[in-house]
């Protein structure tokens, strides 16, 4: 029986995450204050007290890779470890760190500043982001080609074979959603997000981002990652060039959990805020068994998960 770790992304975000688990567990309490060493402000604070920048994608980012990091090295002491790992777009930093690839002390700084590269690549209400549900992949896809005359219009994550995200510029998106509805979808749902990540509206967060990642030293992967742009074990040699296409290619989460049944995984556990991707794998294959970390609870039923 295999099992796989899966990392939240962005959106995923609340006040108060990690704050049972960090007066619980001394290592969730170290990460967090390694956090806030590397970073310069307060992790304790950001993630758990009201604020305004907690959904700012520049500290949205480094705190969600902290919380979950914390919560797999809790997993970790307890003894337990994964086949293999993936995450949800930002997720899959984590799940770098997972195998060993990435240091979190990199890691934190790395997301911090992606985080900053993407919000100034695509502003706040610069683009928009839909939700379109129970409509064939291939229409989707023939949509915002032919919408994309009028601007950058793309699917950015193929959630579930029911739910594929489009993004871009507002007037091809919503040219794209009038073709849709016309090819006959019954339902789409705009997305409240900070920018129309995953697409082309993301090239100049790329070129930045590569430059940073190319100061990085990867370490040899102990695990295989799942990754997001190929949905296929990633190859060492390719880290650095697929988190470069990532933050504006589409997120083939639907795909990759396809990839992790192939290759034996039965078992799977969100580590992280929320419990998106545990819906999301629900609705992608019901026989894969699924449990969760956010909280002291769901800490002692993954643990009675994993040792059945």
């Amino acid at each position: 029986m295999k099992t796989a770790f899966l990392f939240s992304g962005q959106g995923a975000q609340y006040v108060g995450m990690g704050k049972e688990l960090y007066q619980q567990e001394k290592s969730v309490k170290e990460t967090f204050e390694e956090a806030s060493d590397f970073l310069g402000f307060s992790m304790e604070e950001l993630c758990f007290e009201e604020n305004d920048q907690l959904n700012e994608t520049k500290y949205t980012q480094p705190a969600i890779l902290t919380v979950s990091t914390a919560f797999l090295r809790v997993l970790k002491e307890k003894g337990f470890q994964a086949d293999v790992v993936a995450g949800l777009s930002l997720g899959e930093y984590t799940a770098l760190v997972a195998s060993g690839a990435l240091v979190f002390s990199d890691a934190v700084q790395l997301v911090h500043q992606r985080g900053q590269f993407m919000s100034e690549a695509a502003p706040t209400g610069s683009g928009k982001m839909v939700a379109v549900m129970n409509t064939d992949a291939e229409v989707i896809e023939a949509c915002c080609r032919e919408a994309s005359a009028l601007g950058i219009v793309s699917p950015a994550n193929y959630n579930t074979p029911q739910q594929i995200v489009i993004g871009g510029e507002v007037a091809a998106v919503e040219k794209a959603e009038e073709l849709l509805q016309a090819a006959g979808t019954k339902r789409m749902i705009p997305l409240n997000v900070s920018g129309p990540f995953h697409t082309a509206l993301l090239e100049p967060a790329s070129k930045r981002l590569n430059k940073v990642l190319q100061t990085i030293s990867f370490k040899e992967m102990e695990l295989p990652v799942i990754s997001n742009t190929t949905a296929k074990i990633m190859p060492q040699a390719e880290i650095v060039s697929l988190l470069t296409k990532q933050v504006m290619s589409p997120v083939r989460f639907s795909d990759s959990v396809i990839t992790l049944k192939e290759l034996g995984v039965t078992q799977l556990v969100e580590i992280g805020p929320g419990k998106t991707l545990t819906g999301f794998i629900k609705k992608i294959d019901r026989s894969l068994a699924t449990s969760r970390v956010e909280d002291a609870k769901t800490l002692a039923e993954t643990i009675d998960f994993l040792t059945e």
